[in-house]
């Protein structure tokens, strides 16, 4: 990390704001023909018009690695008698430059922001002595920019601003390129952004237009078939993201994503070494769109898949264009090379399907196959719709809305009779498929938008078509009848789950003569006498059979299979040399809905995007390149038997199996992950969220009896363990009814649970250390009776501390101080642990505030993002440091920690006036009244947990809800990141600790404070 970045970088909260992190440059700005000027034209400089609380101009220019800045209230003045203002802030990093966008409500500078000018300047005595200069106080320059040339001066005054900060002057040299302000207003006169189209700000579009963009807009052909469809429907839909995720390329005009292209370090991307080979991703099958919003379509287009790998440094050919098999087709592809060449790309691996559009506008693919056996590569389109790889970079952690509109940006300029963009639709998926049935389309594609770029089939991509249609290999073919030449029918196959070629019905129809002709030609080099099908075929045929080597395949229509496997009503497309035969399997639609599950748990666990390391991504990539190579050794039956499944090999993916069945088919459905992740997790698509904040729990406070075995590990919580002495004794517990399933939502089982339990101790017993837990217990399943235990029973729960008079009239209180207590009450029962606001040592002074926010069930998460950080900043005011932590169920616990001084009336009586300050400040968010009526539409702060005797959750307490969400402990930073209350279960959580480098509460136990006279004065006067 650059030192002189650090105030930058310490003032933005990345996951939160799009502007780029002010990283160390790892390599000269990209592209070879980036729009930013290169090393050899100068140091940058850029005016950035900033609409924060004020309008003003930032002035930067480049010097040793940084941009030095300045805020010029009223922007620069061609007049040389003129001084402007221009206050000296922090540096920014290099790639600021290009940044365009709106920053959001709540972060530092929040506002929009346009590149109002851009160019080189060039120091007087050169950058040496332009540091030099800088330090003393006076630097001399001139500007070679779009809109200010000419020479200038920023001179330090000793006039000390806001936060003692510097104060400079900013005047323009007596020179040509000076003008009299009374004559020439030069921000009046060149508004808007140098870039393009600006961003648009408070709904309005920015002033100018990239001229280049309309003009390529224009040229589009109205006959392409992703306008026909829009045309019917509704324009095409820009790409779509999560307006509640931090999205670094949203905002930012076409000119700029292009600047970003050429180093596309976001969120998400890794440095990596382009791979050789690249497996492209796959879509499922399905017979319904998912439900949910979460989904971006495109057309499905008739042709070939192709990917093009582009090295601008290779020895050989600097772009090559592979099939989906990996065979290079780059010679059949000599103008689309040539158009590759054209956009100036390092190095890139691009994903797009190769087609030929007929006299309507609709991709034929008899034609493309023409096309390639005459060699007339120019009646070829080649649309792309994905960037895998880009200029140094591995982007398949990146978003897939973020991959596209980069991949959008980098396609305008070029010209668009052989590479064009495949648009995604702003309407809905039954309306976009039933147009391009309409069109004799092929079908749609679904894509997830948050999702990241894997090889192989995903639940995440997903395909509906118009009708059924599938490869088969070709076993044999009749002989002709009648007038008919070459042959009568094909005899087709599918290979079975263990590889073997079941027959699956014949098609006669769908051939001309010249595809007879051709095809019969290709049969008669393949005959053989032995019959390649696993079982004689059924059907008896009425001219004689000849069998062929099944390494033929032939696309076709079909109606439909009949229940003996055979397909109805099958016409003939193509014979695709594309696809190896090995790899042709019955294709069985998936239900929407469980891709939706399955997508959804997904996104929650490790397997959404996400910020991959650099060995990890070299490994992956190496991963790629060695399936590759192992695939043209692979079976045929292991082959089929994952393309049967529909199920991703990636090695990355997650096990959801149990008892041989998914649990993701029997969960129920949960709400949409909206990431990040920046971002999730700061892996940029793990829609997990976690931390780099604070240190490691705090197992002091734990009163715990443990052996040093037991406490060796207190950094993370591995996987539930599975190193008990038998099935039925976790931690020398011996548990009962292990195999009681205690979730039917999930399946989850006794033991998983008190496993769980064992797996978090080391984090969860700091919580739980002195403090009375109240426990609830669900004797047989959470969908059945609970009881909620306060004291001590005569049913003894093993290990736990009772602690007789504190309660008085009533039996002991219980505390839960080590791992064998903790396991010893989840076997004894116990789904959720509640502990009090005091601990038993000093019982009557309550040593913490809890506000835990209640939300009207018809509220989106978003609203209690929004609720825990208003509640944090309320308290900021009042001089407390509050923590946030899920509640595992739908809400947030805000926790503010107390030194042990007051009493319990006067704690609820405090806890009382935060919520009814909160309420009567802001009526449309709070409630501060019990009952569903005093809630619609609003959060409930619940103070009544303060009262003695009452009690909250305790972190990493399990919930008795379906699904076992768990309540986990946040950094503040973490908060604006997460997707609901009960994101993390007893199944996901050990992922997020095994992320952790620091426990995000570290600070909680040090943290002193108390309820001043003066804070209770303000909140009553208030």
């Amino acid at each position: 990390m650059n030192d002189r970045l650090d105030l930058y970088n310490r003032k933005r909260r990345f996951d939160e704001t799009p502007e780029p992190a002010g990283a160390k440059a790892t390599r000269k700005r990209g592209a070879r023909n980036a729009a930013r000027p290169g090393p050899d034209e100068g140091l940058s400089y850029v005016i950035q018009e900033h609409h924060a609380r004020r309008l003003h101009y930032d002035f930067r220019l480049e010097l040793n690695g940084t941009l030095l800045s300045w805020a010029v209230p009223k922007g620069p003045c061609l007049d040389p008698s003129v001084k402007r203002l221009a206050v000296h802030v922090e540096d920014h990093p290099v790639e600021y430059g290009s940044f365009e966008g709106e920053i959001p409500p709540g972060n530092y500078g929040a506002g929009t922001v346009i590149v109002w000018d851009r160019g080189t300047w060039e120091p007087v005595g050169g950058a040496a002595e332009a540091a030099r200069a800088y330090q003393a106080g006076k630097l001399k320059f001139h500007l070679h920019g779009e809109k200010l040339h000419g020479g200038w001066t920023l001179v330090r005054s000793h006039m000390r601003g806001n936060a003692d900060k510097e104060q400079w002057l900013l005047i323009k040299e007596r020179d040509d390129e000076a003008r009299p302000e009374s004559e020439y207003d030069v921000l009046a006169e060149q508004p808007g952004s140098v870039l393009g189209a600006a961003p648009a700000r408070n709904g309005k579009a920015g002033k100018q237009t990239n001229k280049q963009t309309d003009k390529q807009t224009d040229k589009q052909t109205d006959k392409r078939p992703d306008k026909q469809v829009a045309a019917k429907k509704s324009k095409a839909a820009a790409v779509r993201g999560d307006p509640k995720r931090p999205d670094i390329v949203a905002t930012r005009s076409s000119e700029s994503l292009r600047e970003l292209a050429a180093s596309p370090a976001i969120e998400g991307a890794v440095a990596a070494k382009l791979p050789a080979t690249l497996k492209p991703q796959l879509a499922t099958l399905v017979d319904a769109t998912p439900p949910g919003d979460d989904w971006s379509y495109e057309i499905k287009f008739d042709g070939y898949r192709v990917l093009a790998r582009i090295d601008a440094n290779a020895k050989g050919r600097n772009v090559q264009v592979f099939t989906r098999a990996g065979n290079d087709w780059t010679a059949k592809f000599g103008k689309q090379v040539k158009a590759f060449e054209q956009l100036g790309l390092e190095s890139a691996w691009l994903d797009g399907e190769a087609v030929v559009l007929d006299e309507n506008g609709v991709p034929n693919f008899q034609a493309l196959q023409n096309a390639f056996d005459s060699n007339r590569p120019q009646d070829i389109v080649v649309y792309l719709f994905d960037v895998p790889f880009l200029n140094g970079y591995d982007l398949r952690g990146v978003p897939l809305q973020q991959r596209r509109a980069i991949l959008r940006a980098l396609l305008e300029p070029v010209d668009d009779s052989v590479l064009r963009f495949s648009n995604d639709f702003d309407f809905s998926a039954d309306d976009l498929l039933k147009s391009a049935c309409d069109m004799a389309l092929e079908g749609i594609i679904g894509k997830r938008r948050e999702s990241g770029y894997m090889s192989g089939r995903s639940a995440t991509w997903i395909k509906l078509k118009c009708r059924r249609r599938q490869e088969f290999v070709i076993g044999g073919y009749s002989e002709p009848s009648g007038s008919r030449a070459a042959f009568g029918a094909l005899l087709l196959g599918v290979h079975d789950s263990k590889g073997k070629l079941q027959y699956a019905g014949r098609v006669g129809t769908g051939f001309d003569a010249a595809l007879l002709r051709s095809v019969k030609k290709e049969l008669d080099a393949h005959e053989t006498k032995r019959m390649p099908f696993a079982s004689p075929p059924r059907e008896r045929s009425r001219t004689p059979v000849h069998w062929v080597e099944p390494v033929l395949v032939a696309e076709c229509n079909f109606a439909e299979w009949t229940s003996d496997g055979i397909v109805r009503q099958a016409s003939f497309v193509s014979l695709r040399s594309d696809k190896p035969a090995r790899q042709i399997v019955k294709e069985a639609p998936r239900k929407g809905d469980d891709v939706q599950q399955q997508t959804d748990i997904e996104a929650e666990s490790d397997t959404a995007p996400k910020k991959r390391s650099g060995r990890r991504a070299a490994a992956e990539t190496d991963g790629d390149v060695q399936t590759s190579g192992a695939d043209k050794k692979r079976s045929a039956g292991k082959a089929t038997g994952e393309e049967a499944t529909g199920m991703r090999t990636e090695k990355g993916a997650r096990k959801v199996a149990s008892k041989g069945t998914e649990k993701g088919a029997e969960a129920v459905a949960k709400t949409t992950a909206k990431v990040t992740a920046k971002t999730t997790a700061k892996t940029g698509g793990e829609t997990t969220a976690t931390t780099t904040a604070a240190a490691k729990p705090a197992s002091k406070a734990a009163k715990t009896t443990t052996s040093k075995e037991e406490t060796a590990d207190t950094k993370t919580a591995a996987p539930r363990s599975k190193k008990s002495a038998s099935p039925a004794e976790v931690a020398g517990v011996r548990v009962s009814h292990p195999d009681r399933v205690i979730d039917k939502s999930t399946g989850t089982r006794k033991i998983d649970l008190v496993q769980y339990y064992e797996s978090v101790a080391q984090w969860m017993l700091p919580h739980l250390a002195d403090r009375p837990v109240s426990l609830v217990r669900a004797p047989e399943d959470i969908g059945g009776e609970l009881f909620f235990q306060k004291h001590s029973q005569k049913l003894s729960i093993p290990n736990i501390t009772q602690h007789p008079g504190l309660d008085p009239g009533h039996p002991p209180l219980i505390t839960v101080e080590s791992v064998k207590a903790l396991v010893g009450a989840a076997q004894m029962g116990t789904i959720e642990f509640h502990t009090w606001n005091g601990v038993a040592s000093n019982i009557e002074k309550p040593d913490r505030v809890v506000f835990d926010l209640d939300p009207d069930p018809s509220l989106g998460w978003d609203r209690m993002i929004e609720a825990a950080q208003l509640t944090r900043s309320l308290l900021d005011e009042l001089g407390l440091t509050s923590f946030c932590k899920t509640s595992g169920g739908k809400g947030f616990h805000v926790v503010v920690p107390l030194s042990k001084h007051a009493g319990w009336d006067e704690v609820k009586e405090f806890s009382q006036a935060v919520a009814q300050h909160m309420a009567s400040t802001l009526p449309k968010y709070f409630s501060a009244k019990m009952g569903a009526q005093n809630r619609k539409q609003k959060i409930f702060v619940d103070y009544l947990r303060n009262n003695r005797g009452s009690s909250t959750v305790a972190a990493f307490s399990a919930r008795a809800r379906p699904g076992l969400g768990v309540s986990v402990p946040l950094a503040w930073d973490e908060v604006a990141a997460t997707t609901g209350g009960d994101q993390w279960n007893i199944e996901n959580l050990h992922e997020r600790l095994a992320n952790l480098k620091n426990d995000p509460w570290a600070d909680y136990s040090k943290t002193r404070q108390r309820i001043t006279a003066a804070m209770r004065k303000r909140l009553n006067g208030a």
